[in-house]
């Protein structure tokens, strides 16, 4: 009886301490967590109720992003927050994993542009790129001054590397990419774009694809009812030239 009365009591006890969060912690996941796992998650709390909440409903309605947040969300170390160089915060998967599921709470459209900032370009650029790719590339993208976007899919492949069509011809010293691309947030006003294609052997690649390329046009898409507020485009690359620095060199396959 006496086990069962203290186990009540520290139930209560942990209910008491979730009121003061947004639902109630049932699972006890809090005490899961460490200081620094909860202070990225409030932090992100914090910033979705009081900067964020207010654009949702006007940024739907009008299908558009308010890209005043992208640099503050930057700021705050919200774009690959679990990498520790270039101006990334270190924190830990966890961290990384509240703080998109507090952005989540507001609007799939600013989620995606994290994890699209972060977990795909950021992260392609750190894992396959130089050293010098890094610093070329990486500060702007951290701290949000640039934006970047990660071209896979394709109209009649979807996300499906096997059925690619996009290619990259070396020539020189360039790449010659031609192919298309469709549903990439962000490829419109991207100022990095890494694109995947098949180079001459037929092995599929990584390359940055910089803002004003010649040879590269991109459309966004409108009218979608799903993700409203992000920007979603197609994208098309028609004897687009790049330096051949600008392939990732550990990405192959």
């Amino acid at each position: 009886m006496w086990r069962n009365l203290a186990a009540s009591r520290n139930l209560g006890s942990r209910l008491d301490r979730s009121r003061d969060m947004t639902s109630l912690d049932y699972y006890a996941i809090e005490e899961l967590l460490t200081e620094d796992e909860r202070a990225a998650r409030d932090r992100a709390r914090r910033f979705v109720q009081e900067e964020v909440m207010q654009e949702v409903v006007p940024c739907h309605r009008a299908a558009k992003f308010p890209e005043h947040l992208t640099p503050r969300m930057g700021e705050l170390g919200f774009y690959a927050p679990q990498l520790k160089e270039h101006g990334c915060a270190g924190l830990s998967y966890t961290a990384h994993g509240l703080i998109m599921q507090e952005l989540e709470r507001a609007d799939s459209g600013l989620r995606s542009l994290a994890s699209v900032q972060g977990s795909l370009v950021i992260y392609a650029i750190h894992s396959f790129g130089t050293p010098e790719q890094h610093e070329r590339w990486l500060p702007g993208l951290v701290s949000g001054a640039r934006v970047g976007c990660f071209a896979l899919t394709e109209h009649g492949h979807g996300s499906d590397p096997g059925g690619m069509e996009t290619r990259a011809r070396r020539e020189g010293d360039h790449y010659i990419l031609n192919g298309s691309k469709c549903w990439i947030g962000n490829a419109s006003i991207a100022d990095v774009k890494v694109v995947w294609a098949k180079d001459d052997d037929g092995r599929v690649g990584g390359f940055v694809v910089e803002k004003d390329a010649p040879g590269f046009r991109a459309q966004d898409i409108e009218g979608k009812f799903s993700l409203r507020m992000s920007r979603t485009s197609e994208c098309w690359f028609e004897n687009c030239r790049i330096p051949a620095a600008n392939r990732l060199p550990k990405a192959s396959g």
